[in-house]
């Protein structure tokens, strides 16, 4: 797990960058490694996290889709702020991003969609995600009757349904260390420009 020390030498000055290349070791590395922690909180302040998929990240920011009207959709519309945790264990290695979220374009969202297969198109459709449902029983009727009016498959992309992104404002790069003398660099954006740290672990 544990590798050479992290310096700030090794880091690209642009975290997005820094980002993506992390990314691809734990592509070869990890089974998921777009799996990531999602915090969110209410207006209050209560928080709540969860696992979701990135599908997508570039200069704009990180992608995830969602039911607008579910737990995280509604803290979301409440309070934009949010926080991404990515932990990759075989690397030692974790990334910390915080920003604010906004929906992407509904053709964007549209365009995604049509490449899910047909049966996560009709989950995705057909579930009140966060919502109480009866039972196991009424979801899959509810899928099948969706089915039966789409038997193409072509199922179109609801409204309540699309995505989200997270556009940077913090980052923080972790490398696992030994005798817990882990490496932490931490990204602020300031304008234009991005700052680093070196953060005690």
């Amino acid at each position: 797990m544990t590798g050479s020390p992290l310096r700030r030498a090794d880091l690209d000055p642009d975290p997005l960058r820094q980002f993506a290349a992390w990314f691809a070791q734990a592509a070869d590395a990890v089974d998921a490694p777009e799996a990531v922690v999602l915090a969110t909180a209410t207006a209050a302040g209560a928080p709540s996290a969860r696992m979701v998929l990135l599908k997508g990240f570039d200069q704009r920011g990180f992608v995830f889709y969602t039911n607008y009207f579910s737990r995280k959709g509604q803290e979301i519309a409440q309070n934009p702020r949010a926080a991404m945790l990515f932990h990759w264990t075989p690397l030692g290695r974790q990334v910390r991003i915080e920003g604010v979220v906004h929906r992407i374009d509904a053709a964007e969202s549209d365009a995604y969609f049509r490449t899910r297969p047909p049966g996560s198109r009709l989950s995705a459709a057909a579930s009140p995600q966060s919502r109480p449902v009866a039972s196991r029983d009424v979801l899959e009727a509810a899928v099948a009757q969706l089915a039966s009016r789409h038997p193409d498959g072509d199922v179109p992309r609801p409204d309540e349904w699309g995505g989200l992104r997270l556009v940077a404002s913090r980052f923080e790069f972790w490398q696992h260390g030994d005798d817990r003398l882990h490496d932490r660099f931490r990204y602020r954006r300031e304008g234009d420009i991005w700052t680093v740290d070196r953060l005690g672990p």
